[in-house]
């Protein structure tokens, strides 16, 4: 770990806290038809799991409606498991195209995915890693662990990381099992964008829902940037959002 990573002052926060977890993912799917419509060929930062799935869901109906064309997006997905092909249920690609990219109609050749199933993870990490180095994400959406991580950046991850292979801790791995489809296991390691990657975006927006994140969001709002609070070094960013159900919100 690097013992003198380079924090920058902590700059207040843009916070939204709406009365449910439908109302926060229908605020977030907005702003998000509204870049696409202001810039159609943005680069959108994405994140999987269970808290996205609400604001995929509004989005594809959102095309369905005639209100916004994903045809000209560019993506880059936060993360993805290791040993994991993109056609597998498990993995984070196969999600991406559920949820969202085969319904909203994305352009298939504007899509960038990490490849779980690479001989040579590290190959695959560099490889990805100067990808998103290329261009910065218009906006980067993201949920959050219980343990503060985002991406898989678990507590620890250093300010100034970069893609990288990394272990998931273990309340990761629990927290994941019940999404499974085909694995009887999470995997136990995966390639994530780090945290410096992700504060190179123009515009962060952090939902998050549900009380099991309350705690998470306290210390991410602390206005203390600390490296056990992966969250927290988001403080850093002068254009971050976070969206909070009433859940997630309590302890603030």
């Amino acid at each position: 770990m690097d013992n003198n990573p380079r924090i920058a002052p902590a700059r207040a926060a843009k916070i939204t806290i709406l009365p449910t977890a439908e109302e926060a993912s229908q605020f977030v799917a907005e702003r998000l038809v509204t870049l696409v419509q202001a810039k159609p060929a943005c680069r959108l930062g994405l994140a999987t799991g269970q808290t996205p799935r609400r604001v995929y869901a509004k989005l594809v109906a959102a095309v369905q409606e005639g209100k916004v064309s994903f045809a000209e997006v560019e993506t880059i997905n936060l993360d993805e498991y290791c040993g994991l092909g993109q056609s597998h249920l498990d993995s984070f690609a196969a999600y991406m195209h559920r949820e969202l990219f085969s319904g909203a109609g994305f352009d298939p050749s504007k899509i960038n995915l990490i490849d779980g199933a690479a001989a040579d993870e590290t190959a695959e990490a560099a490889r990805y890693a100067a990808l998103v180095r290329s261009r910065p994400a218009d906006l980067q959406l993201l949920g959050i662990g219980t343990n503060g991580h985002i991406g898989f950046n678990e507590p620890g991850s250093p300010a100034t990381s970069r893609v990288r292979v990394v272990e998931l801790s273990q309340e990761t791995l629990d927290a994941n099992q019940p999404t499974l489809l085909e694995l009887d296991r999470v995997p136990k390691h995966a390639i994530t964008m780090g945290i410096a990657d992700i504060l190179d975006a123009r515009e962060i927006v952090v939902l998050a829902t549900g009380t099991a994140k309350a705690e998470a969001i306290r210390k991410s709002l602390s206005g203390q940037q600390d490296e056990a609070c992966p969250a927290s070094l988001l403080g850093a960013h002068g254009n971050v959002h976070w969206v909070l159900d009433e859940g997630a919100a309590k302890l603030l």
